[in-house]
C-alpha cells in the first residue's frame, strides 16, 4: 500500500527527538575531552576513554535495527525503542556532571551512549517507514536541521549561563565547572521532552506482515551475515566514504577542543585560561552547528545543480582543508573559519549518503540495513579509539593539533572516494526530481 502525503508538521514531529539527542551529544563532544583532562587523563589516553561512543553504536545499532524490524505492539514498531532510550539516556546525562573520577566519567559515558543509540537507531528508519518516497529527501533534510539545532543549543548554553545568567565557571572540587553542570542538567530536560514529543505525536502504520520480536543470537547473526553479503553496490561504495569521513570527524571531536585550549589559549588544566578556553570551544561548536544548519539548507540548491556525489565530494573537501588549517591558526576567532568548513562537510554527511542508500534498500529490512550502514560510522571510530593513542604517543609527540590534521587527511581521502561512488542511472534523476519537489 502506498503512503499518503504527510504534513510538514508531522515530518518535524518525526525528527524532533533528534534535537534532544544531539543536544546531549553536543555537550558530550565539546566537553568530554576537557572533562577527562581535568580529571587527570593524558593526551594518549583520551581515545580509549572515548571508546564507549563508537563501540556502543557498533553493538547496539544493528541489534536495535533487527529488533525494530521484527517488532509490532500497541506503541508501534520503532517508538518503543525511542521511549526506552529517552528514559535511560536522560538519567545518564543528568548524572554525568557529578562525576569525580575518570572511571566514573567513563562508566557514565558508556551508559549514556548505549541508551542514546537505543533511542536514535529507529529515527533513520522512521523516515522511509512513514513518508512517501518523494518526501523522504525533505525528511532527511529536516533531520539534519534538527541535529544542527540540538548541537547549537548545547554549545551556546555554557556561554549563555555565564554571560546572561551570570553562572560562575568556578571548578567544582575534583569535578567539572559549575556552568557545564547546569548545561548537562538542562540538556537532560531537553532530551526527554523532545523524545517524548516524537513518541506521543507520531503514529506508525502496522506492516502488512506483523512479527513478534523474539531475539535469537543465531537468527540475528545469520540475518546479519546475509544482509552484509547482499548490500547494494551504492551502499558498498558509500561505506568507504563513510569510513574515512567519520574517522576524520572523530579525530576532530576527540582533540579539537583541547587543541584549541592548548594551542590558541596556551592554557594548562586548572587555570582560569583553561576554563575561558573551554567556554570559547563551546561557542565555536555552537557556530559549527549553525554552519551545519546552513549546509543543510543550501544542500537542496546544490543538489538541484550538481550530481549528488559531486556535491558530497565538494563538501568533504571543504571539511578536510578546514581541519588541516589548524596548522596556521593563531587566534580564537580563526577557529570559527575552521568550523565553517567542517560544518559544510558534516551537513552533507548527515543527509546525502542516507538519501542515496535508502532508495536501494528493501522496505521490510530498512532497520537492519540502516543499522549495518551506521556501522561504517562506528567502525572507524573504534579503530581510532583503540589505535590512535599509540599514534599520539609515538608519532605525534602528544601534540593535540596534529591529531586534528590527521582528521583532515582522512576527510580529503573521503572526498576523493565520493567521486567514485557508483549510482544507478535513475538515482541521479530521482535525486534531482525530489530535490526540486522539496524546494517547491
Amino acid at each position: 500500500m502506498g503512503k499518503v502525503e504527510t504534513k510538514r508538521s508531522t515530518i518535524w514531529n518525526l525528527n524532533l527527538g533528534l534535537l534532544g539527542i544531539n543536544f546531549a551529544w553536543g555537550l558530550q563532544m565539546a566537553n568530554m575531552s576537557a572533562i577527562y583532562e581535568s580529571l587527570g587523563a593524558k593526551p594518549d589516553q583520551i581515545p580509549i576513554l572515548w571508546l564507549a561512543a563508537p563501540l556502543t553504536g557498533l553493538l547496539v545499532q544493528p541489534i536495535i535495527g533487527w529488533l525494530s524490524d521484527n517488532t509490532w505492539c500497541r506503541w508501534g514498531r520503532r517508538r518503543p525503542y525511542i521511549l526506552i532510550g529517552a528514559i535511560f539516556s536522560t538519567v545518564a546525562l543528568f548524572l554525568m556532571p557529578l562525576c569525580h573520577s575518570i572511571l566514573m566519567a567513563a562508566i557514565l559515558l558508556w551508559l549514556l551512549d548505549a541508551m542514546i543509540n537505543v533511542g536514535m537507531g529507529p529515527f533513520r528508519a522512521l523516515i522511509p517507514d512513514v513518508l512517501p518516497v518523494h518526501q523522504q529527501k525533505l525528511g532527511f533534510t529536516i533531520q539534519g536541521i534538527c541535529i544542527a539545532l540540538g548541537s547549537v543549543l548545547a554549545s551556546v548554553f555554557p556561554w549563555i549561563l555565564q554571560h546572561v545568567f551570570f553562572v560562575s565557571h568556578e571548578v567544582v572540587v575534583q569535578g567539572v565547572p559549575r556552568l557545564i553542570q547546569f548545561s548537562f542538567w538542562i540538556g537532560a530536560c531537553v532530551l526527554i521532552f523532545t523524545m517524548f514529543w516524537t513518541f506521543f505525536t507520531v503514529k506508525e502504520t502496522a506492516p502488512e506482515v506483523t512479527m513478534k520480536s523474539k531475539f535469537s543470537i543465531g537468527a540475528f547473526l545469520r540475518n546479519f551475515k546475509q544482509d552484509c553479503l547482499n548490500m547494494p553496490t551504492v551502499m558498498k561504495d558509500l561505506s568507504w566514504v563513510m569510513m574515512f569521513s567519520w574517522a576524520g570527524m572523530f579525530c576532530m571531536f576527540l582533540y579539537l577542543p583541547v587543541a584549541v585550549i592548548h594551542k590558541v589559549f596556551h592554557a594548562e588544566v586548572g587555570t582560569a585560561a583553561y576554563e575561558q578556553g573551554l567556554v570559547w570551544v563551546n561557542v565555536c561548536f555552537g557556530a559549527y552547528s549553525i554552519f551545519v544548519l546552513f549546509s543543510s539548507l543550501i544542500l537542496p540548491w546544490l543538489l538541484s545543480r550538481f550530481t549528488p556525489k559531486f556535491t558530497y565530494a565538494l563538501c568533504l573537501l571543504c571539511g578536510g582543508l578546514a581541519l588541516a588549517s589548524i596548522l596556521f591558526i593563531k587566534t580564537p576567532h580563526q577557529v570559527l573559519l575552521l568550523m565553517l568548513g567542517v560544518g559544510i562537510a558534516f551537513g552533507s554527511m548527515l543527509s546525502i549518503p542516507y538519501t542515496l542508500v535508502s532508495r536501494s534498500l528493501p522496505r521490510e529490512k530498512l532497520g537492519s540495513f540502516m543499522g549495518i550502514f551506521n556501522l561504517f560510522i562506528v567502525i572507524p571510530e573504534v579503530i581510532v579509539s583503540l589505535g590512535f593513542g599509540w599514534v599520539m604517543e609515538h608519532l605525534l609527540g602528544g601534540e593535540r593539533y596534529l591529531a586534528v590534521v590527521c582528521g583532515g587527511v582522512c576527510m580529503l581521502l573521503a572526498s576523493a572516494l565520493a567521486l567514485r561512488v557508483r549510482l544507478l542511472p535513475e538515482s541521479e534523476d530521482e535525486t534531482h526530481l525530489q530535490t526540486q519537489e522539496s524546494i517547491s
